[in-house]
């Protein structure tokens, strides 16, 4: 079978108040684009597709021949937005997952899991839904009396019940493929934005006899995205939490994980102790039984085993050696060694 998936990245951002380009904008040390693109590249797509429109060509600086590109010139709302790829996945046959390119939180096992329901359910259609306390923003689940999924109604055109429903979309659907494409010329944009709606393919599908399924995550987080500055703070945290977590799991001790800042292409060695205020950064890898601060800074750098990076040190430039000390205070003096 093969796989296809289409990146929404077209959106201006505007309510980001900035010049860069919304999914540009870097969690844990890289674009938001780049961890979506990074997860979907693991399930080995026949075809990735990253639609474009203001900003494209920063995007493309970044993604490189990784993608294939479709342009979105006029925002005209996420089913016009996946239309615009139908030059390249209109005749394939398959399934195609369709996310937007602000959910950086998204992880490869849950997309894997959307499939496998998917086909298991020999649907159309599937969506990745999520249950969650405050749904606000979000577009709702609206299932029929058999728990079956009629709808899903965004929230500018719900009503006050509807906006009651606490099962959300996360903007995530598998589709298959050739159904999709056939259906998007037939979504009209009756609705309060004037927008033609990607979900409302889910009611065209249902009404020529197709089935329409829900895989719910086990992670509400999962399908967070961002629409200003403190909705990328909530995700910056949310992914840092995660990446602290798996480094301990793995061996590292951090003496205070809620001040210990590690971007998303760290490696850390086991039996490594950070210290509290440690920043490691960029591609930085540090090796077996250090001890890293408090407050020190590594950007980008090569650590050895058993290195001791002094606290209130900044190391960016230069491979420390192992047993090496760095940092205020270490010229005369290695980690473990006398240097008497």
């Amino acid at each position: 079978m093969n796989i296809h998936a289409v990146v929404l990245a077209a959106g201006k951002g505007t309510r980001m108040k900035s010049s860069l380009y919304k999914v540009m904008h870097p969690i844990c040390g890289k674009p938001m684009i780049e961890h979506v693109v990074e997860t979907l590249k693991a399930l080995s797509l026949h075809n990735l597709v990253v639609v474009v429109g203001h900003g494209a060509e920063v995007v493309k600086e970044q993604l490189k021949n990784r993608v294939q590109y479709a342009s979105q010139p006029e925002q005209l709302g996420t089913a016009h937005a996946v239309w615009m790829s139908h030059e390249i996945l209109g005749a394939q046959e398959g399934v195609t997952i369709v996310m937007n390119g602000d959910t950086p939180l998204v992880q490869e096992q849950t997309l894997r899991s959307l499939l496998e329901y998917h086909q298991l359910k020999q649907a159309a259609a599937t969506v990745l839904t999520s249950i969650v306390d405050e749904p606000t923003g979000y577009g709702r689940i609206i299932r029929d009396e058999n728990g079956d999924v009629r709808k899903i109604i965004e929230e500018k055109d719900a009503t006050l019940g509807q906006k009651k429903v606490n099962e959300i979309s996360t903007g995530i659907f598998c589709f298959d493929n050739q159904k999709l494409f056939s259906m998007l010329p037939m979504v009209s944009n009756e609705n309060a934005q004037g927008e033609f709606y990607l979900p409302d393919v889910l009611g065209l599908l249902q009404e020529q006899g197709h089935l329409v399924a829900a895989f719910a995550t086990d992670d509400p987080e999962e399908g967070n995205g961002v629409n200003d500055r403190v909705q990328l703070a909530d995700l910056e945290q949310l992914m840092r939490k995660r990446i602290n977590d798996f480094h301990m799991r793995n061996g590292v001790t951090m003496i205070d994980p809620s001040s210990t800042y590690i971007d998303s292409d760290v490696i850390i060695g086991r039996d490594t102790v950070l210290y509290p205020g440690t920043c490691l950064f960029g591609e930085t890898q540090i090796g077996e039984g250090c001890q890293i601060g408090p407050h020190a800074l590594v950007k980008n750098k090569s650590i050895e085993d058993y290195t001791r990076i002094q606290p209130f040190s900044a190391v960016d430039g230069s491979l420390f050696g192992e047993r090496a000390l760095a940092g205020v205070g270490a010229t005369t003096q290695r980690y473990g060694i006398d240097q008497h």
